[in-house]
């Protein structure tokens, strides 16, 4: 039993008085697209990034207009910590340690963070913190797909908030909730030309979600091991930085790489701070591909194969080799109905049918995108899951 197995364990026994009993599967769904009904609470609204700013001042308008969503969610965070450690001293640690770990990212990212913090009036460490958590704390859905004329679509639920507060009354997760307000599509801009889409929270300045249009898509799910995510932090912290932060790098991807060959390349062989999973659409017949990455090395690389009847590729939170573990399988049904979908009849809307499916969607899943990459097309929706649903 691995760190996941436990950790899921404990969340288990954290919400045994909801009496939610696994799997808690239902058939797949249908006609759920265009997104309606209880499970769709609101479409993302669309943002700008100048990236021809200094990166101080690169988020100031977005920052400004969600001030109060921002504040609020840090402050949920603040009041998990002191219910760990009510003397406050974890949040006074994270004020005076993690502000100088600003000056060690590497830029933009530091500057960029700095400008957050100053422009929400959220103490510096507190956005170094939140900046920090998607690192360990994320668990995702993510599928590229092929239908019959070759064309890519690529989904995917950011699912995050594991451990992170239950309310009892309401039957959800705290930091869930309060990051369903953050969500925003942002366009990042060069000399007002698109250079990529994504995805995103406010307030965080790498990326899990994200197109270069009419080139490649690409998410990033998280992947458990003993040689985690804490592993990596706390070598950074020491002085080890020779590591690149798993959403710095598909940031980096996005805005740098000009082709699936050459992310993919640059996803496979870059020294990561967390082991992860790495999902990347092309835009040419073939090209999709699971990347399963220990932090320093690339495990292996599961790509589309249609002479085998590989159409699409699926990751979870699992190496695709292996079983997932049974509290937390999302990977059977989720599969179960893209093969009752079938390649002939895959499209944004069937995408989003399975998607919508429990429990590929639960208490956990803050949105779900949907992207094509030969429309340079990425939309996204928030998303709710009304009970009976499983917590994650």
């Amino acid at each position: 039993m691995g760190v996941c197995d436990f950790l899921i364990l404990a969340a288990l026994f954290t919400v045994a008085s909801t009496q939610f009993v696994p799997p808690y599967t239902e058939d797949c769904r249908s006609d759920m697209y265009p997104p309606k009904g209880p499970t769709f609470k609101a479409a993302v609204n669309w943002y700008t990034v100048d990236l021809d700013l200094p990166p101080s001042k690169r988020w100031s308008t977005l920052i400004t207009e969600k001030k109060t969503e921002l504040v609020s969610m840090i402050q949920a965070i603040r009041d998990l910590a002191d219910a760990f450690v009510p003397s406050g001293r974890l949040i006074e640690l994270v004020d005076i340690t993690l502000p100088l770990m600003a000056d060690t990212l590497p830029e933009p990212f530091g500057d960029e963070i700095k400008g957050i913090a100053a422009a929400s009036g959220v103490p510096l460490g507190e956005v170094v913190l939140f900046n920090i958590f998607y690192e360990v704390f994320t668990v995702c859905t993510s599928v590229v797909a092929e239908d019959n004329n070759g064309n890519l679509i690529h989904g995917r639920n950011l699912d995050f908030g594991l451990f992170l507060g239950w309310d009892i009354k309401n039957k959800s997760w705290i930091i869930s909730e309060k990051l369903k307000h953050l969500v925003v599509n942002l366009d990042f801009k060069r000399n007002n030309q698109t250079v990529f889409k994504s995805t995103n929270f406010v307030g965080y300045v790498g990326m899990l979600t994200g197109i270069k249009p009419h080139a490649f898509t690409l998410t990033m799910n998280e992947r458990f091991s003993l040689d985690g995510g804490y592993i990596g932090i706390l070598e950074w912290i020491l002085g080890s930085r020779d590591g690149m932060w798993m959403s710095f790098l598909t940031r980096s991807v996005l805005e740098n790489a000009n082709s699936y060959q050459e992310a993919k390349t640059q996803l496979s062989l870059t020294k990561l701070l967390a082991p992860a999973y790495f999902i990347l659409g092309g835009n040419q017949t073939g090209q999709g591909a699971i990347i399963t990455r220990s932090r320093l090395l690339s495990l292996d690389i599961l790509e589309l194969d249609l002479k085998l009847g590989r159409w699409y590729v699926l990751e979870t939170n699992y190496d695709h080799w292996k079983e997932p573990f049974f509290l937390d399988d999302r990977r059977t049904p989720a599969m179960k109905c893209m093969n009752k979908t079938t390649q002939q009849n895959i499209s944004l809307n069937t995408m989003y049918d399975m998607l919508s499916t429990k429990p590929v969607l639960n208490k956990l899943t803050t949105y779900t995108t949907l992207m094509q990459v030969s429309e340079g097309n990425l939309e996204s929706y928030i998303r709710d899951c009304p009970n009976p649903c499983m917590p994650w």
